[in-house]
């Protein structure tokens, strides 16, 4: 059985390079005279979309340095990219940059499969393969347009997004225009999740074989959160979101799974429970595929056993954090590792510490479940090749959980309390936690920051979009968090799990700039601006 989407590139066509997809000079239509003419190019088209999001620009780990800048991780080596973490960015740094090229590849990919597909079905129709591959790419390009416009548009700028379905012959290889707001930029994601769900199938309706693909609870999802980074610059889109999220639950059986550990099992029959929507199926053994993500955390060397990465850790902030919920709780043990505290690691019962890293004294335990069996790597749990340390686990890019949580920002939003109590409650019982009494807005801010701690659901912009809110509770909170320095726990002797500690700042990059709304979005990469020949405009601040 297939438990991941194959790491397939588009070898049958050759698209027009997209990494300087503003350049003014054409270059070329795909060699794709005889392409869309049976089910597998089809296929092979759209697993080539899929493809990227699992490279280390993408979700591998590039994505993440940026969340240096809040206060829930440090990079626990010493790394560049130290201007992510103090908002000194100018938009070249290779984590930022390399994001924005594959976003835009990607869009670009998806808008030439939607033409062509679109082409066909009015000449005579499409397969099933193929109308099920036409909603594919409608998902895919919303996405990676999402992924672009949050993080590079305001309300008074917009990103550049073109559809090639929108010429009459070929597209021109024209600039793609600047939307005037990111408002507009979303009103198209809206659209193409629109079209999304009414040629996607339900996730029901996959063979095992197919899981991982898109479908349309995943589409409504993408939608919910759409709406909700709208609601920062239009507050009645809060209603959309209430809607959409109420519509994951009553039209596609979406909830809670039984377990906070099971959302992050390593057995495949975890894989797709109730609150599964959006995700990476990864995988181990010799034909690991997926994301790097788990060994990428995993404590430098793995003491000897496996040859983790090192980076990312967990902050003495974020654990703080999660302590307020009582020491040893179900989702703080399951979340972070620390020093004493006993895991498995390849069929070994250890006390964690960390010797080999800058001193953080924490490291993620979210996706550590695949290294705990014995012989893990050759029982396919983890990858044999640690050069990509992929590891069996169904890497979540949305559950159920966050839209439970931005239904409940949007209920308070919407003088709602008791409704946002009842969602925030769902999330705490399910981690043994105790139930809330009150719903004020730091309630919001303290579930969403524990229960997606280390996920890819972007806590550094929540802060920022935060910090922009009528809100004056949370608008506090997160200017708190943008403008403070993450502390780590720095051991007598690291090598000792049992060591006495001191709380400290972490070491490293300590010139934080005080944060201002301008650094909400990130400036666009300088070679952007010259291959547009400026028509490309900067955004403001930089």
């Amino acid at each position: 059985m297939k438990k991941y989407i194959p790491l397939l590139a588009l070898s049958a066509l050759t698209f027009c390079s997209c990494s300087g997809f503003l350049n003014v000079q054409p270059e070329g239509n795909p060699a794709t005279t005889s392409y869309f003419l049976n089910d597998e190019q089809a296929i092979d088209a759209i697993d080539g979309l899929y493809a990227p999001i699992h490279q280390e620009k993408g979700f591998g780990r590039e994505l993440f340095w940026e969340q240096g800048a809040a206060c829930d991780i440090v990079w626990a080596k010493s790394r560049g990219f130290n201007s992510l973490a103090t908002f000194n960015y100018n938009g070249d740094e290779s984590p930022i940059s390399g994001g924005f090229d594959l976003f835009y590849q990607n869009m670009a990919r998806s808008n030439w499969i939607i033409k062509q597909l679109l082409a066909k079905e009015k000449k005579g129709g499409l397969s099933d393969v193929e109308h099920r591959s036409l909603g594919e790419a409608f998902f895919m390009r919303g996405m990676a347009h999402f992924w672009i416009a949050y993080r590079y548009g305001t309300k008074a700028q917009g990103v550049p997004f073109v559809r090639y379905e929108d010429f009459e012959g070929d597209y021109d290889n024209s600039i793609p225009p600047q939307q005037a707001s990111v408002i507009d930029n979303y009103k198209f994601i809206i659209e193409d999740m629109d079209n999304a769900i009414s040629y996607l199938p339900k996730f029901e309706e996959y063979s095992d074989d197919d899981k991982g693909r898109a479908h349309k609870a995943a589409a409504v999802a993408y939608k919910a959160k759409v709406y909700a980074y709208w609601a920062t610059w239009d507050e009645t889109q809060w209603n959309n979101v209430i809607a959409m999220v109420n519509s994951l639950e009553t039209d596609y059986g979406r909830g809670l799974a039984d377990t906070f550990a099971e959302v992050f099992s390593s057995e495949f029959t975890d894989f797709w429970n109730k609150e599964y929507i959006w995700s990476i199926p990864s995988n181990g053994g010799s034909t690991g595929g997926g994301v790097e993500f788990p060994g990428v955390i995993l404590e430098d060397k793995a003491w000897g056993v496996y040859n983790g990465w090192g980076h990312i850790k967990p902050s003495y902030d974020i654990y703080e954090e999660m302590a307020k919920d009582g020491a040893g709780n179900d989702r703080l043990v399951r979340s972070i590792l620390e020093y004493n505290q006993e895991f498995e690691f390849f069929g070994e019962k250890r006390k964690f510490y960390t010797d080999t890293n800058l001193d953080v004294g924490f490291q993620i335990n979210k996706y550590m479940d695949p290294f705990k069996h014995k012989d893990a790597d050759t029982k396919g749990y983890v990858n044999t090749n640690g050069n990509w340390p992929t590891a069996r686990v169904n890497f979540p890019l949305i559950r159920f959980a966050e839209m439970l949580l931005f239904r409940a920002e949007a209920y308070l939003m919407t003088d709602q309390p008791g409704k946002a109590k009842e969602d925030l409650n769902r999330i705490r019982r399910r981690s043994n936690l105790k139930e809330l009494i009150d719903m004020p807005m730091a309630d919001l801010y303290h579930e969403r920051r524990c229960e997606l701690a280390f996920e890819y659901t972007d806590h550094l912009f929540d802060l920022k979009r935060w910090h922009r809110s009528s809100n004056v509770v949370i608008k506090e909170l997160a200017a708190k968090e943008l403008n403070a320095h993450p502390r780590i726990r720095k051991y007598a002797d690291r090598s000792n799990p049992e060591s006495t500690f001191t709380i400290e700042p972490y070491a490293d990059y300590l010139n934080k700039t005080p944060y201002q709304d301008y650094m909400m979005v990130f400036p666009y990469p300088a070679e952007q601006i010259t291959k547009s020949n400026d028509k490309l405009i900067q955004n403001d601040g930089y």
